[in-house]
């Protein structure tokens, strides 16, 4: 275990290469099992649920091996369909890979998952969904038991929410299923648009995905494809918000600008000035960072939620009264008492925090609870007067591919200690 030590103020300059998308790596590393050759992922990022991943792909008995950001996977060898229960406590996305392995075997026997406790987070919309195509659920001591004893069969879905990993797993288990299935209110993420692009390099029938209406045709078997994964517009998010807190002129590369849409109104409302050309946006931050009047978190196109803490560290050091109202998971304002730690002015109502600008924070020990929340106090840190030591770093390794060094180039003071070290 490991902490960062981080010495505020910083001021940013430069460029950020944006990695690729951890939500969007993930279910293509699941969907590969689907496959009758090798997949070549390119741009995949270096984090610890991607090595998790790998580490379930090789226990079902995949051939797998990573060089850079190329990972290639050989499901050909395949021959389990159980994941090890420390292996599904790891993250909470370890669930897609019941689509797929039910869809490639026929079973699957796993535990619930894991990852950040971000309040109920049911799979209900999971198991619900894979019923409809033939899946037989039982639950035997926390662990679930999955069969198709008569393979899966194309079926008409409507999710109550659209749900992304329900989304995902409909897609994958649904790419080899005898018949049609028509998947009505589904996520519109741009993560579901890539893994229905990689499905169809790999031979898949699926259209409409992005929209609320996905059609997927099933065909007999799927073949393998190099493809790149999109880069992760939640980090992009993230280092945005790091430069207005601070005040820096931040450029990123390799971004798709339109992926970002529904976060820059934020930064704009800040009185940041955004310039994009291609695939690089550039942030000039204002004199003073301006209050953003109300944030709602909602499914895409709406406001991401895992920009929600980002953007909310941010607001700490803005002029004025900021709002956040979270809509889609309980219990994701763990990062507020830490951040009051470090000089903030925040009120938590149940769904909504009020947060109101302060003129500076100041360094302090705070825990990281969470990914995102984590990602928040590095910002907070980097914005504040004097030191701040971040402990809980191995929340943030799970989505930001080597934080500090990243920093570190743009200018900031921060460094990766031992534990036992302040």
């Amino acid at each position: 275990m490991s902490k960062l030590r981080i010495s505020g103020p910083c001021r940013l300059h430069g460029e950020v290469q944006v990695h690729g998308a951890k939500n969007s790596a993930l279910p293509l590393l699941a969907a590969s099992l689907l496959c009758t050759q090798p997949c070549l992922l390119r741009n995949c990022p270096h984090l610890s649920d991607v090595d998790t991943a790998i580490t379930i792909l090789r226990r079902l008995g995949c051939r797998v091996s990573a060089e850079g950001d190329a990972v290639s996977v050989d499901a050909r060898t395949m021959s389990s369909c159980t994941i090890p229960d420390a292996l599904m406590r790891e993250m909470r996305s370890s669930i897609i890979f019941l689509g797929a392995i039910i869809g490639r075997m026929g079973e699957a026997s796993l535990s619930f998952p894991g990852g950040c406790e971000l309040g109920p987070r049911p799979i209900d919309l999971h198991l619900q969904a894979l019923r409809r195509l033939g899946v037989q659920i039982t639950e035997d001591h926390g662990r679930l038991l999955c069969t198709a004893p008569n393979g899966l069969q194309g079926a008409q879905i409507t999710l109550s929410f659209p749900s992304v990993g329900a989304t995902e797993n409909v897609l994958i288990a649904a790419a080899t299923a005898k018949g049609t299935t028509v998947l009505e209110n589904a996520a519109h993420e741009p993560e579901i648009e890539d893994l229905a692009g990689f499905l169809n390099a790999c031979g898949a029938r699926i259209a409409g995905a992005g929209t609320s209406t996905v059609t997927i045709e099933g065909v007999q078997r799927l073949s393998g494809c190099a493809y790149r994964v999109i880069p992760d517009r939640i980090a992009a998010a993230t280092y945005l918000a790091a430069a207005a807190a601070t005040g820096s002129k931040l450029t990123l590369r390799g971004v798709v600008v339109r992926h970002l849409v529904p976060v820059l109104p934020a930064f704009e409302e800040a009185g940041c000035r955004l310039t994009a050309t291609g695939d690089t946006l550039t942030l000039a931050p204002p004199k003073v960072l301006q209050r953003v009047r109300c944030i709602r978190t909602m499914p895409y196109p709406g406001f991401p939620t895992d920009a929600q803490a980002p953007l909310m560290a941010m607001t700490t050091v803005a002029q004025g009264t900021s709002v956040f109202i979270e809509n889609i998971f309980e219990e994701r304002y763990k990062h507020v008492g830490e951040l009051l730690r470090m000089g903030a002015n925040i009120h938590v109502n149940g769904r909504v925090a009020v947060v109101e600008g302060v003129p500076s924070l100041s360094g302090a020990p705070v825990e990281a609870a969470d990914l995102r929340g984590g990602a928040a106090l590095v910002i907070a840190g980097l914005a504040a007067q004097g030191t701040t030591i971040l402990s809980g770093v191995h929340h943030i390794d799970r989505g930001y591919e080597g934080i500090e060094q990243i920093l570190r180039a743009l200018g900031a003071e921060i460094e990766r200690i031992p534990e036992t070290e302040d």
